[in-house]
């Protein structure tokens, strides 16, 4: 049954860009994990600052072994410091991990 792992993050408005560059950057990294089925970063279009990070699972499982594996850990690392400028700061304010099973929808 699939599943549905829902990350609602609280960016403040100025740093709604760069949370998408890193995203953007990390692209495909969960792609090849076993029971993963799909992502998708939604970014709010009203006066909200929660941003949703959306992923389908083949099961809880499956999810969980993605979740501490040594490739989450990297994805969610903080950026290194380069050339001399110091460690990336992280985006978000908050976020909390929200867990669905589909109950129902359509096809399209």
């Amino acid at each position: 049954m699939t599943i549905i792992k829902i990350n609602a993050i609280t960016v403040p408005a100025d740093n709604g860009d760069e949370l998408a560059r890193r995203f953007a950057a990390r692209a495909g990294a969960v792609d090849d994990a076993p029971g993963f089925e799909g992502f998708e970063l939604l970014q709010p279009t009203d006066d909200r600052n929660t941003w949703l990070v959306i992923t389908r699972w083949a099961d809880e499982e499956s999810f969980q072994a993605w979740s501490t594996s040594p490739a989450f850990a990297h994805g969610h690392r903080s950026e290194a410091p380069q050339d001399g400028k110091p460690a990336a700061r992280p985006v978000g304010v908050s976020s909390e991990l929200w867990s669905y099973a589909v109950a129902g929808g359509s096809a399209s």
